[in-house]
């Protein structure tokens, strides 16, 4: 067979199962069932804050397997979506786990009338006795803590929002039930993606001056207890059972919660992606 003709390779990179288990708390079973499937990720996103943080610092975001698991297992860092589901693609394949990798069309706040976005969120589809379920620990805000059954169009309640899927020509909006209505998350495209097919959507999402990484800092943890997200200066903690609390944050209040609320050690270059946050108090 000729060198052009060699076919590509699917083969996960290693991940070091026991460092990964220690970093989100998981101790149970590690095999290819939906119950495990369901403990990790309800934990993955408890324990690895969602962060941009190196897009604004101008470090960009390197997706590679050995530099997601050095800075989201070793130090103990969060990540956005290519690097959290990233490691989470990797990991499940490692249990033994039928993996797929999908993209989507982000149109979370979006107005009913909005262009189409282009595709820019990973997101993964796991196949368990032959049924699809949507797994996804990196989508910040929203992040569904459960996984969610691909092909169902009924409500699927969870700790936090109940979700829905709705046919949207060959894309399959993904819809979240808040305040009473139901709000769009993102439109999954219908093909697997190759691991090569996310590099292209990193580079967009981390250097365009179109991502809203490039302006706002946006840090999110999901718990059992509740959805915290720090959005520029604005702390919101939405409480599982629907109760909300928002306030503004000075700088050395956004630097504490970084610590504390969101896990981060807090690095010296990142004070003036703080200070720019605590002027950021626009109500949205």
């Amino acid at each position: 067979m000729s060198a052009a003709a060699t076919p590509l390779t699917t083969e996960a990179p290693a991940v070091d199962l026991a460092a990964y288990c220690r970093r989100i708390g998981h101790a149970g079973p590690l095999e290819p069932t939906l119950e495990t499937l369901r403990s990790l990720q309800a934990l993955h996103p408890a324990a690895i804050p969602f962060e941009a943080i190196d897009v604004l610092t101008g470090r960009g975001v390197d997706i590679s397997p050995e530099a997601v698991d050095a800075k989201l297992i070793a130090a103990g860092r969060g990540g956005y979506c290519y690097e959290q589901n990233g490691l989470f693609k990797r990991v499940l394949e490692a249990i033994g786990f039928e993996v797929e990798g999908l993209i989507a069309r982000v149109n979370w706040n979006a107005p009913s009338d909005a262009p189409p976005r282009p595709p820019s969120h990973m997101a993964l589809r796991v196949t368990i006795d032959g049924t699809p379920w949507l797994a996804d620990v990196g989508f910040g805000s929203c992040v569904p803590t459960v996984p969610l059954k691909l092909d169902s169009r009924e409500p699927q309640p969870t700790a936090h929002e109940t979700f829905r899927f709705v046919p949207s020509g060959p894309e399959l909006q993904l819809e979240a039930e808040i305040a009473g209505s139901w709000a769009p998350v993102y439109r999954l495209l219908p093909s697997p993606q190759l691991d090569a097919d996310y590099e292209l959507a990193n580079w967009y999402t981390a250097t365009h001056p179109d991502s809203h990484f490039r302006h706002r800092l946006i840090v999110t943890r999901t718990t059992p207890e509740a959805r915290h997200v720090l959005l520029g200066g604005r702390l919101t903690v939405r409480s599982a059972d629907g109760e909300v609390d928002r306030r503004f944050l000075d700088a050395g209040e956004i630097e504490r919660e970084l610590a504390e609320r969101f896990l981060l050690q807090v690095e010296p270059d990142w004070r003036p992606i703080i200070e720019r946050a605590a002027l950021d108090v626009v109500v949205e």
